[in-house]
C-alpha cells in the first residue's frame, strides 16, 4: 500500500513489480520528486538519471494503476507518464489522474510521436509531449522548463504565488517575502497581467492593449515609465531583479530566479 505521507521516495533502479502493488516509502529528504511511470527498465532508468541531475527524486512505477495511484497519494511537481503501459494507455489515464487529486504538470514520453498523436495528447490533457527516443538535453530542458512553471503557479482564482511573491487579486495588492508592496491601481494591473505570462516575454504593445487598452502605439514612454516604477518597488522589496528586460522585444516576470548555472 501507498503511504499516506506526502514524502516519498525510491531509488532509481527500484521498480514494482506489476502485481505487486505501488508501494511508495517515506523519505526524510527535502528535494522534489518527479514520477516516473515506464515499464521499460532502460529508458525508466535514463529517464530517473536526468531527474537526478536537476537534484529530483525520481520514483518510478513500472505499471499504470500504480502510477496513477501513486499520483494520487503524494504531491508531485511533475509526472512523466508512458503511452503504452501495462494496465493500459498513459494518455487515457490522464483523467484519473487528475480526477485522484494530482496538481502535476504531465510530460508524455512516447514511441506514438506522430503529429496526429502528439495533439491527441496535449488535447487530452499532457502539458507536453516529447516522442522517443528522446536526446537527453531535450528532455532535460523540458523538465526544467516544467520544474519552473510549477514554482510560478496560480494556486486558486485569487491568489499568484511565484515562490516568496504573491498577488492578492480580489484585494488587489502584491505581497514579497510577506511585506506588502504599495502600488497604483495601474501599476498593480500591469503586474498582474505580466506574472499571467510569468517567464514568456510580453512586448510594449501587449501592455499597452491588455493594461492600458490601447490598440495603437501613442508613442509615448508610458509603459517604459510604469515598467521602470514598478521594477524599483518589486526589485527594492526582493532583494533582485524580477522584471527583466528583453532587449529589443519586451519584458519577461521572472520571480523565480532559474537555477544556477541555467542561462538567464
Amino acid at each position: 500500500m501507498l503511504s499516506e505521507s506526502p514524502d516519498v521516495t525510491a531509488m532509481p533502479e527500484t521498480f514494482p513489480s506489476e502485481d505487486a502493488g505501488a508501494h511508495v516509502a517515506p523519505a526524510a529528504a527535502h528535494r522534489r520528486r518527479i514520477l516516473i511511470v515506464e515499464d521499460d527498465r532502460e529508458t525508466a532508468a535514463a529517464v530517473a538519471a536526468i531527474v537526478e541531475e536537476l537534484d529530483c527524486e525520481p520514483i518510478v512505477m513500472r505499471n499504470l494503476p500504480d502510477g496513477v495511484k501513486a499520483a494520487g497519494l503524494a504531491r508531485f511537481p511533475v509526472i512523466v507518464l508512458d503511452r503504452m503501459l501495462p494496465g493500459g494507455d498513459g494518455v487515457g489515464a490522464i483523467a484519473q489522474i487528475r480526477a485522484a487529486g494530482s496538481t502535476a504538470l504531465i510530460l508524455v514520453l512516447s514511441a506514438l510521436g506522430t503529429a496526429t498523436k502528439r495533439v491527441e495528447g496535449l488535447e487530452r490533457g499532457a502539458d507536453d509531449y516529447l516522442a522517443k527516443p528522446f536526446e537527453p538535453d531535450e528532455l532535460r530542458a523540458r523538465l526544467r522548463a516544467l520544474l519552473r512553471r510549477d514554482s510560478m503557479a496560480v494556486l486558486d482564482n485569487d491568489l499568484m504565488a511565484f515562490g516568496d511573491v504573491e498577488i492578492r487579486l480580489r484585494a488587489r495588492t502584491l505581497h514579497v517575502r510577506r511585506a506588502h508592496v504599495a502600488l497604483s491601481p495601474k501599476e498593480f494591473e500591469l503586474v498582474t497581467f505580466l506574472a499571467r505570462n510569468a517567464g514568456q516575454v510580453v512586448t510594449r504593445m501587449q501592455l499597452l492593449e491588455n493594461v492600458w487598452n490601447l490598440h495603437f502605439d501613442p508613442q509615448t514612454n508610458v509603459v517604459d515609465v510604469h515598467v521602470g516604477r514598478l521594477r524599483r518597488k518589486i526589485e527594492t522589496a526582493a532583494g533582485r531583479p524580477v522584471i527583466l528586460t528583453a532587449r529589443g522585444e519586451g519584458y519577461v516576470f521572472q520571480p523565480v530566479p532559474p537555477p544556477e548555472g541555467e542561462a538567464r
